[in-house]
């Protein structure tokens, strides 16, 4: 009567003592025989120690044996409160004997142990949790019976589990492992979330967790996708009942609920059976055969019709005609599943090993109310092909002993080979897909393969800004070269711009001239012609019989105003009139007449012209009337400063003196100013 939780299956297990974790009663006894595989040797390790030892282990302790009955050997006898015992305690053979005695004690908690063959190097017991493992990724054993009474879990996939739950119930409860058969789990460590949500699965409730620092998740390649009933990938047609429920509401409206209801997640009823019995049936047809890996129902989700399946069985067939009750490996009785306690909340069964079929068929075993389900499959497509059945000709009828015993064993033959494959079939191992898990292994093909491209990237634009540098620079170098400015000279626009224009020939190369309306007056008159014609004028020459020559030649041309004064000639006429003398040539107005462009004559070449003989001018009059002559060397004329002023003043051109005086210095005014300019002279 000491025997508490208990689990032996045929490769791993789970023993506890009564009332585990809570004080076991006194004098109990309680022995387990466990067995596996022939060949195989049993490893047990503890996952909790708590036996009295006042005595020294005389009334309370734990004893394992090999082998089992009166032969048994005795491999070791323990007890203690909070024993350690890290390692494994290994048989000689496939048989041990665990013995539990409890006398006279006041405290102990009792003993939690599992046990798996030794091919299972990284067992594990149902009370381990993520915090005990450092890893970040790890494959460890979990042991048959991990479904325990005493251990909680907070969370569910695929947002995962809880830190502090169990590593192999959280196990169970994501379809990763069986209660039954046990099986590898491979764990993942991330960090936490703030909410762990609560479900039932696989016959475990999660409860809802707090915030931690970590969470884990399973990481699997198999199959865990809807098959269709949700989306609609399964059509009507294909979902049929053993019955239908129908009934007209307070309206007269007669209500049908009819198998293609029977769609989780679709708003309005589900399906019902008209009568609540356990020959009731729901089946979907996929069309061709799919692994499938689990099972998701609710009950009616209507308020108002509290009805919900509580447990059910499956089914399945490839035809439709003979079907096949599900039942775990090793069993010899239906597996019986545990559906919904309210009409709302979505329970998850997984199959291990998964179904491979193609009609799968719901049988309820207990229900509220009325039998009312809606139902969601799990799985994907079925991609390995079976192995080809092996037909042999029929041997012909036995002749003698010998050929009796020859047909006999190809019956023996043609029997194994069947037995091979459906075990291979029963005993396949289940897959089940997590999204949530990004697989470590791979983080520096990963790392490498982002990288690479990076620095690639990187490199190639550098050299691209450096070849555009070099490439700008030389064509800088280029432009700037004996005709450019690299430094512009605002102020001194058209002295720079003179640099551009071909210089003139040294036979036509004047030297710049400066002099005073004072000098000019003390020249005789034929000295005045002669002193003109061997050195240019102050003015900028027109672009006809010679260009200008050098950047350094003055020009008459004012600059933009504030800027430098350096190219301005200081006075460079001493005219008496100063007030209104300007020391550049002003541009013509605009609302002034138009004139032909002046001509220059190389006079160098030419005798003086007479004084009696007219000069020729360089100015266009109005009309066809000739301009009379006015002005003399003595006095230059001035010309008023506004634009918008009618009494225009030109600049002296170069040539020889009028008629005239002596004295006069003679050039061509226009018409409209002949007449204001004689009455200022007089």
């Amino acid at each position: 009567d000491g025997c508490g939780h208990t689990v032996l299956g045929s490769e791993s297990g789970t023993l506890a003592s009564i009332n585990y974790p809570r004080t076991s009663p006194n004098s109990t006894v309680c022995e387990w025989e466990i067995r596996v595989k022939p060949g195989q040797r049993v490893q047990l390790r503890f996952g909790d120690f708590d036996i009295d030892d006042s005595d020294s282990c005389h009334s309370s302790y734990l004893r394992v044996h090999n082998g089992i009955g009166p032969n048994r050997t005795e491999i070791g006898k323990y007890c203690g409160f909070g024993f350690q015992m890290d390692g494994l305690i290994t048989s000689k053979s496939n048989e041990v004997t665990v013995q539990f005695m409890s006398g006279i004690h006041t405290s102990g908690r009792g003993f939690l142990a599992a046990y798996s063959t030794t091919d299972k190097s990284d067992l594990i017991t149902c009370l381990e949790n993520a915090s005990h493992f450092s890893e970040p990724e790890f494959n460890k054993y979990c042991p048959a019976g991990c479904v325990i009474p005493f251990a909680d879990i907070s969370g569910t996939i695929p947002h995962g589990y809880r830190d502090s739950s169990s590593l192999c119930m959280a196990g169970v409860h994501a379809g990763v492992v069986s209660n039954t058969l046990g099986g590898q789990i491979n764990v993942v460590i991330s960090k936490g979330i703030p909410y762990y949500e609560g479900s039932l699965a696989n016959n475990v409730t999660s409860k809802v967790g707090p915030l931690s620092t970590s969470l884990f998740t399973f990481k699997t390649s198999g199959c865990y996708g809807t098959l269709g009933m949700e989306s609609g990938v399964i059509p009507d047609s294909q979902i049929t009942s053993s019955s239908i429920l129908e009934w007209p509401n307070q309206t007269g409206q007669v209500n049908v609920w009819k198998p293609e209801n029977a769609r989780l997640k679709r708003v309005g009823p589900p399906w019902a059976a008209l009568i609540s019995d356990e020959h009731q049936w729901l089946q979907i047809d996929l069309n061709k055969e799919k692994k499938i890996t689990g099972i998701i129902t609710t009950g009616s989700t209507l308020a108002e019709y509290y009805y919900y399946v509580s447990a059910y069985r499956i089914l399945y067939s490839d035809d439709a005609q003979k079907w096949t009750v599900y039942r775990e490996p090793g069993m010899d009785r239906d597996k019986i599943f545990q559906g919904n306690t309210e009409l709302y909340q979505e329970v998850r069964n997984n199959f291990i090993p998964p179904i491979i079929a193609r009609f799968f068929r719901i049988n309820p075993l207990k229900w509220h109310q009325k039998i009312a389900m809606k139902v969601e499959l799990l799985g994907c497509q079925f991609s390995i092909g079976r192995a080809p059945k092996i037909t042999l000709p029929p041997p012909p009828p036995p002749r003698n002993k010998n050929d009796e015993k020859n047909a006999d064993f190809i019956d023996d033959i043609i029997h194994s080979v069947k037995t091979s494959l459906q075990t291979d079939k029963t005993t396949f191992t289940p897959e089940i897909k997590n999204t949530t898990v990004t697989p470590s292994v791979t983080k520096d093909v990963a790392l490498a393969a982002v990288l690479v491209p990076v620095l690639v990237m990187v490199f190639t634009t550098l050299i691209l800004v450096l070849v555009c540098a070099w490439h700008w620079r030389n064509r800088k170098k280029k432009t700037e070269g004996t005709y450019d400015l690299p430094y512009w000279d605002r102020a001194g626009w058209w002295k720079g711009m003179k640099q551009f224009l071909p210089t003139k020939s040294a036979e036509h190369e004047e030297a710049p001239v400066r002099y005073s309306s004072s000098e000019i007056s003390h020249l005789r008159p034929r000295e005045v012609p002669t002193m003109l014609q061997t050195e240019s004028a102050e003015y900028a020459q027109p672009l006809v019989g010679g260009m200008v020559g050098t950047l350094h030649q003055r020009s008459t041309f004012k600059p933009e105003e504030g800027k430098e004064g350096s190219y301005a000639d200081l006075d460079p006429y001493n005219s008496p009139i100063q007030e209104v003398y300007h020391a550049y040539a002003e541009p013509l107005p605009i609302t002034g007449p138009e004139y032909a462009t002046p001509i220059i004559m190389d006079m160098s070449s030419h005798p003086s012209t007479p004084l009696g003989v007219p000069s020729i001018s360089t100015f266009k009059a109005a009309g066809n009337q000739a301009p009379p002559l006015v002005g003399t060397c003595s006095k230059l004329l001035s010309r008023t400063d506004s634009a918008s002023s009618a009494q225009a003043l030109y600049d002296i051109p170069k040539g020889q003196l009028g008629p005239g005086s002596a004295d006069q210095l003679l050039y061509q005014v226009p018409q409209s100013l002949a007449h204001s300019t004689g009455s200022k002279d007089e």
